[in-house]
């Protein structure tokens, strides 16, 4: 999962992105409300978190004008107000939830899984495809009765896979999705950690193998019986 956080304190900036990633979330941070709005049509983030007192744009035009161009990614709006207009604006305005600072790290990451719940991108306990099983708590890939563990990079590049196997992926999305926007990763870097995978496969001896469509992107497909 992808997050952005738009919040113009940047040490508390970056300690989210840290919080988020040391949850096993990709985390992007950027501190003002134009850049957050910018970042956040691209539409490759799975939930925003957005302060509200924000430079350049506050953080109610940025959800705004979010809704209004028709991203509907989730955001939770951070308020240094216990005030109820506030709240209220904010919702009104298309946010999906509010936190009031101080708050504490639990709490964020329970709103977290919350809003990304009502999208219904994070509900499964695992994700299924022919004679597959990706447990999404431990990391563990099972074919009939044998398992493996996957490093993170490799069950986040599955994971994608295994959400839509017939459609392809491109590597430019994988690597936005799992490295991050403003990350130094290249293709090849996509392609070790396939390499990897497609060695995993093969020790399970499953019948699931990921296909290459070249200069675009991968998908997986399932061997001839």
């Amino acid at each position: 999962m992808l997050v952005l956080v738009v919040e113009d304190e940047v040490r508390l900036a970056d300690s989210l992105c840290e919080i988020m990633k040391s949850n096993k979330y990709n985390c992007d941070a950027v501190y003002d409300g134009q850049d957050g709005l910018y970042y956040a049509q691209s539409g490759i983030y799975d939930v925003i978190i957005l302060d509200i007192m924000l430079p350049k744009l506050n953080g109610f035009e940025v959800v705004k004008k979010l809704r209004q161009s028709g991203v509907n990614t989730p955001v939770i709006l951070l308020t240094a107000r216990d005030e109820v207009t506030d709240k209220v604006r904010g919702l009104d305005c298309g946010a999906d939830d509010y936190l009031t600072k101080p708050f504490s790290t639990d709490e964020l990451l329970a709103r977290v899984r919350a809003v990304t719940r009502r999208q219904g991108d994070v509900v499964l306990d695992e994700l299924k495809f022919d004679d597959l099983t990706l447990n999404l708590g431990n990391y563990t890939l099972y074919c009939g009765e044998k398992s493996i563990h996957l490093g993170f990079k490799e069950f986040e590049i599955l994971s994608l896979l295994m959400q839509s196997p017939k459609v392809i992926l491109p590597k430019e999305d994988i690597i936005t999705k799992v490295w991050g926007y403003e990350s130094d990763a290249e293709d090849n870097n996509v392609e070790v950690y396939i390499s990897f995978l497609r060695k995993k496969l093969s020790f399970l001896g499953s019948e699931v193998t990921i296909n290459t469509v070249r200069r675009i992107g991968y998908h997986l497909e399932v061997a001839a019986k």
